[in-house]
């Protein structure tokens, strides 16, 4: 997902997406020493999408404090 798509999404929405990537990279690491990983690049993928959530939420977070 873009940045900006990421934005629109609730706290919630956002926690829950990033349980998921998580899962799935636990997954693709499997795969991938297991040698049965088909799409590499997926990896990195991931690991930014969960990089960009968190971003948003400590941001979201420092917001509220500051407020």
């Amino acid at each position: 997902m873009k940045i900006k798509e990421l934005r629109e999404l609730s706290n919630e929405e956002l926690a829950t997406r990033r349980r998921d990537l998580k899962e799935e990279m636990l997954n693709l690491r499997v795969q991938q020493e297991s040698g049965q990983l088909e799409n590499p690049a997926r990896i990195r993928e991931a690991r930014r999408e969960i990089a960009k959530i968190e971003t948003l939420l400590t941001g979201r977070r420092q917001e509220a404090v500051a407020s």
